[in-house]
């Protein structure tokens, strides 16, 4: 830096260099923009370099005059129309001359004694014809360490100039405002008016501004020629002595150090909205996980409801026809009937007339409105899941119009392939799903467990074929007990006993025909819901344990750089930045 730095300063110089490199250490870890990389690292050569004025400006501002009155020679072309069409660098020289030593930039040399101690730059029009133009004095402004902004008497502080002033703002830089040209005013009265205007609007964009001056380039220029008339009335001594002091050794250490710890705030606010951002958009997902996982609870309590009254139907089905045949065996069982008992072809038809009836086929089809039931919501949940996640996709999406779709390796891009890939499995589990061959699986099981009730081998008899042979058991059972009445002589005592023990025999077989439908439903009604929780648990397991180790990522990140943040902000304290 060109200066023998006391321990203090040394020690400032020591703590921004460790900050700014852990700051572009950060940066490199996160995947950062190039160009936000870029210009830290800029910045922090910079450290190295003479202190950099940075001259910007709309074109026929009269920044290259300005220039060429404050080094008091010609450098510096100048015109109406955008004489500049290239950053020109000044430094000293023994001879003035020119050469290129980067894209867009020409060092320009020259034995001016303002030049040993600073360097200067002479930026192109912000609003140029040619808009390379504008790029180039953007990507330069972050290299600079105090930036005179050139505006015009004839139009100051216009709204390109506003916008362009807030972007320098935002690089945290220490700006100097400059009204040229008021040698085009006829009075002091509108240079006050027009200061007063600059002043006040500088303040509402910038806050804090260090000084406003206005100059006539022109006539500093022709005063430094040789018509010391023109001196006091350019108003170019005032400016020149702010630089001065200014600008003295410890000015420019000050400022020197104070560029790069403002382009290194910059950043790192801008690395805490993003991780901010990604934080929210993680919390969006952890709404969404939240929302599903409440959504399948939910679904499963009235699941439960449902199925315990579907159960309750088919019970009521087989009471009723426990009831149904009480009243048969109380009936039939009497001595008076003794005849009807006696021929048992009658009694089994009026057993399964009035007993049996259509209590199978309707308990079929329950038990399959049951099954397609289960089938259908099963369906209904993942097409639930589904639409959940594309709607947060679509949320996804929204947010990120106009940025060219997240790049792969972001957060926004694995989050996107995660969703899609949980899409996917719920749409192919939806388009596979036979509802015919899940329906029959269901059913087949029930059948079977009749079959084990029952006793029977009829493996491929119908659901409500084997209830009625399940219950035609009980029937045997009974008319065995009612052949075994064929004597009077058994007498009143016999009957109500054995009428007793038929309706005990029937109670019985058709509570374990209940029971086991019962118990079988249960079982596979349990079965299908865990395994429908299971297919959609694992569908969403990578995009879970996606969004939870990003948030601990991210919040981990979001601490170390709030802790270089609070490390910048008391370096810029301390140099009363």
């Amino acid at each position: 830096m060109q200066t023998i730095l006391n321990s203090d300063q040394e020690e400032l110089l020591k703590r921004t260099r460790d900050t700014l490199g852990r700051l572009r250490d950060v940066l490199a870890d996160l995947k950062a923009p190039f160009e936000d990389r870029d210009a830290l690292a800029e910045s922090i050569r910079q450290l190295d370099e003479l202190f950099l004025l940075v001259v910007a400006g709309e074109f026929n501002a009269g920044k290259s005059s300005f220039i060429n009155a404050l080094l008091g020679t010609p450098l510096l072309a100048e015109g109406v129309t955008p004489t500049t069409s290239q950053i020109y660098l000044l430094k000293f020289g023994p001879e003035s001359k020119q050469k290129p030593i980067e894209k867009g930039v020409w060092e320009q040399t020259a034995p001016v004694e303002l030049l040993r101690s600073i360097n200067i730059v002479d930026t192109p029009g912000t609003n140029a014809i040619l808009r390379e133009h504008e790029t180039l004095t953007t990507e330069f402004i972050p290299r600079s360490d105090l930036v005179l902004f050139v505006s015009s008497a004839d139009r100051p502080f216009t709204e390109s100039e506003r916008q362009f002033l807030d972007k320098i703002r935002q690089w945290g830089k220490k700006i100097v405002i400059v009204i040229n040209k008021i040698d085009i005013l006829t009075d002091d009265a509108e240079v006050n008016q027009i200061l007063d205007f600059v002043r006040q609007a500088a303040r509402d964009l910038l806050g804090n501004v260090p000084a406003i001056f206005a100059i006539s380039s022109k006539r500093a220029q022709r005063a430094k020629a040789g018509d010391p008339r023109l001196w006091s009335s350019s108003g170019l001594e005032p400016l020149e002595t702010f630089i001065r002091d200014t600008l003295d050794d410890n000015g420019r250490f000050r400022l020197k150090l104070l560029n790069p710890l403002g382009v290194g705030h910059k950043l790192v606010k801008k690395q805490l909205d993003l991780t901010d951002d990604d934080l929210e958009s993680l919390r969006r997902d952890t709404t969404l996980l939240e929302d599903v996982d409440r959504q399948m609870s939910l679904y499963h309590n009235d699941m439960q409801r449902n199925f315990e009254s579907r159960i309750s139907e088919i019970n009521n089905l087989l009471f009723d026809m426990e009831m149904r045949g009480r009243n048969f065996f109380d009936e039939y069982m009497r001595l008076f009937r003794m005849p009807d008992l006696m021929r048992k072809e009658h009694i089994r038809q009026r057993f399964e007339q009035d007993v049996v009836g259509n209590t199978p086929q309707l308990i079929e089809r329950r038990v399959g409105e049951m099954v397609d039931w289960l089938v259908e919501q099963d369906l209904r949940q993942w097409t639930a899941v589904a639409e959940h996640l594309t709607r947060r996709r679509q949320e996804n999406d929204e947010r990120i119009i106009g940025q060219g779709g997240p790049k792969e390796g972001t957060l926004a891009y694995d989050r996107q392939r995660l969703i899609d890939s949980i899409g996917r499995a719920a749409h192919e589990t939806i388009a596979s799903y036979d509802q015919r061959f899940e329906a029959s699986q269901l059913a087949d099981v029930a059948r079977k467990s009749v079959i084990e009730t029952a006793g029977l081998t009829l493996g491929g008899a119908s659901l409500g074929a084997l209830i009625a042979l399940a219950t035609h058991v009980a029937f045997l059972d009974a008319t065995g007990v009612i052949a075994g009445i064929t004597a009077v002589t058994l007498g009143l005592l016999v009957l109500p006993a054995r009428r007793r023990k038929a309706n005990q025999e029937l109670s019985t077989k058709l509570n374990d025909l209940r029971q086991r439908l019962t118990e079988t439903l249960n079982e596979q009604f349990d079965r299908e819901m865990r395994r429908g929780h299971q297919r959609i648990e694992d569908a969403i397991a990578p995009f879970s344990r996606f969004v939870r180790a990003e948030n601990q990522k991210l919040v981990a990140q979001r601490d170390h750089v709030e802790e270089l943040e609070a490390h910048i902000a008391g370096l810029r304290a301390q140099l009363g930045g």
